[in-house]
C-alpha cells in the first residue's frame, strides 16, 4: 500500500502493540509528537526510530511544534529553552537587521537539536498577525503585528530551519491572528472586511507562499465563507490559499481533533479532504480516533502526492555549525532586547 495522506501522533513515549499495527496497516505519510511522547534524547531518538520502522520508510516525516517560548515541546532539562517569536519583534523594532539574525540563529539552533533525534519538520514559522482583542492563543507566538515585519522575520526563522536541515511549515494560512477564540476549544469567527484581509491578515502569507508547507486556520472568514473554517472550506482554499496567498506546496490541516471542527472525525476528515487539503493532521494520539482518520483518507496521490514529493525534496542538508558560539551570539542579541525594552 502507498502512504495514505495523514499525519498522526502517538500516545506515549514509545509504541504500544496496537499502535505498531495500526502504523503497519494505514501507512499514515508522517508523524507528529507531543510533550507525552518525550523524556529523554536518547529516548525520543528511539521512538522515532521506531516510528519509521514500523512506517518501512527511514524517510518518513516527523514533525514537531517547537517555536520557542511557551510552545516548545523539547524542553529543560534536557533541552534548552529559545525566545517567543515576539522577542524577535522586539529587537527588530530597535535594529530590523539585529532582529532578523536572532530569529535565524533561534530557528538554526533549534534546528540542531531536532536534527540530534531525528525530527524532520518543525511546525514553524508562524506569519499570523495579531490584533487588539484577539485571543491570546497567538500572543507572543507572533513576530509582530505589521504584515511586512511578520513575513521578514519568518523567512529568517525559515532560513535558520533550512541551514539545519529541518523542512518548515508554515502557520496558520490564511491567518489565526484576528481569532477570538481557542480553536482548540472553539471557533473563532472573524467578521473583517475582505480589502481589510487582503492587506493585513493575508499580506504576509503571500510574502512566503514558496514554503514547501503549511497549516491551515480553523478560523471562519464571514466575508469569505460564513458557513465554513478555513480548514473545511473550498472557496477559502481554492481562492485565497491557492490563487490570493498563491501557495501551491503541500496543505495540511490543523489538527483534526480540535473542537473548533464540527461533527465526527470522519465527517471533519472527510470534509477538509473534500475542501482542497492534502493531508490529515490528527494530533491527540486516541487510536479509535487515529482508525477513524485512517478510514476517510486516502492514499496519497495526484497533485497531494505531487506537492508531499515536492516538499521532501526541498529539505537541504545540514551546513557547518558551530552551536556554542550560535548560542552566545543569540543570547546577546536577546539581552540587548530585553534591555532596551526593560523586558
Amino acid at each position: 500500500m502507498n502512504t495514505r495522506a495523514f499525519i498522526t501522533g502517538v500516545s506515549g513515549p514509545e509504541l504500544n502493540a496496537a499502535e505498531r499495527e495500526f502504523i503497519r496497516a494505514e501507512c499514515p505519510w508522517g508523524f507528529i509528537l507531543f510533550k507525552r511522547n518525550i523524556e529523554t534524547p536518547a529516548q525520543v531518538t528511539r521512538l522515532i526510530n521506531e516510528l519509521r520502522e514500523e512506517a518501512g520508510r527511514p524517510d518518513a516525516p516527523v514533525l514537531i511544534d517547537q517555536e520557542g517560548g511557551r510552545v516548545q515541546r523539547l524542553g529543560p532539562p534536557n533541552w534548552p529553552i529559545y525566545p517567543a517569536g515576539a522577542v524577535f519583534g522586539r529587537l527588530y523594532d530597535i535594529d530590523p537587521a539585529a532582529g532578523l539574525a536572532a530569529a535565524r540563529l533561534s530557528a538554526r539552533l533549534i534546528a540542531d537539536d531536532l536534527q540530534d533525534v531525528g525530527v524532520s519538520v518543525d511546525c514553524l514559522p508562524l506569519a499570523d498577525v495579531p490584533v487588539r482583542g484577539a485571543d491570546a492563543v497567538i500572543g507572543e507566538r507572533a513576530y509582530g503585528t505589521e504584515p511586512a515585519k511578520v513575513a521578514a522575520i519568518a523567512r529568517a526563522v525559515t532560513q535558520g530551519l533550512e541551514e539545519g536541515g529541518v523542512l518548515p511549515v508554515l502557520k496558520h494560512i490564511p491567518g489565526h491572528g484576528r481569532a477570538t477564540a481557542d480553536t482548540h476549544f472553539s471557533l473563532p469567527v472573524v467578521d473583517t472586511s475582505m480589502e481589510e484581509l487582503e492587506t493585513s491578515d493575508f499580506a504576509a502569507f503571500r510574502e512566503l507562499a514558496d514554503l514547501p508547507m503549511a497549516m491551515t486556520a480553523h478560523v471562519v472568514f464571514s466575508a469569505l465563507d460564513p458557513a465554513q473554517p478555513a480548514t473545511t472550506s473550498a472557496t477559502i482554499i481554492r481562492e485565497v490559499i491557492r490563487t490570493l496567498i498563491g501557495f501551491q506546496g503541500l496543505l495540511m490541516s490543523d489538527d483534526v481533533s480540535m473542537n473548533a471542527l464540527a461533527g465526527s472525525i470522519s465527517e471533519r476528515t472527510q470534509a477538509l479532504l473534500a475542501a482542497g487539503c492534502d493531508m490529515v493532521l490528527h494530533c491527540n494520539g486516541k487510536l479509535e480516533e487515529m482508525r477513524e482518520v485512517a478510514r476517510e483518507t486516502p492514499e496519497l496521490s495526484g497533485k497531494a502526492l505531487a506537492r508531499a514529493g515536492r516538499a521532501l525534496s526541498a529539505r537541504k542538508v545540514p551546513q557547518p555549525f558551530d552551536r556554542i558560539k550560535a548560542r552566545a551570539e543569540l543570547d546577546a542579541l536577546v539581552n540587548r532586547a530585553g534591555a532596551a525594552t526593560g523586558a
